[in-house]
């Protein structure tokens, strides 16, 4: 079984900035790819980043040249430095990952919420 724990959201203005972390942790034989994925309220979950195990990255358009994801592979952890933010941000930020063996891990954590006022 694999642990997902994200962490860092919170109530922020227009404008302001936000950095998300994402530990991983359990039955993982190695971690390829990092997504982070959002769930605004009333909409589907949709994906905002990932990147791969050597760095390759990729971006929703509606958050490319504001969000940035890192990844620390010895920690299990990614990361998602979010800048510029705007009210449309608003949304529950949950992380995945995927596994070298089985795929993307078909559970979620918690999610972190991140809301942004005008």
């Amino acid at each position: 079984q694999v642990q997902l724990v994200e962490s860092g959201g919170g109530l922020v203005q227009a404008g302001e900035s936000l950095r998300l972390s994402c530990a991983a942790s359990g039955s993982i034989f190695r971690i390829t790819a990092m997504a982070w994925y959002r769930q605004a309220a009333g909409k589907q979950r949709e994906l905002v980043a990932v990147i791969t195990r050597g760095g390759v990255t990729n971006y929703a358009d509606s958050v490319k040249g504001r969000f940035t994801i890192s990844r620390d592979n010895a920690k299990s952890t990614v990361y998602l430095q979010m800048s510029s933010l705007k009210p449309e941000d608003t949304a529950v930020y949950y992380c995945n990952v995927q596994d070298e063996s089985t795929g993307w891990i078909a559970g979620w954590g918690q999610g972190t919420q991140v809301t942004v006022s005008s």
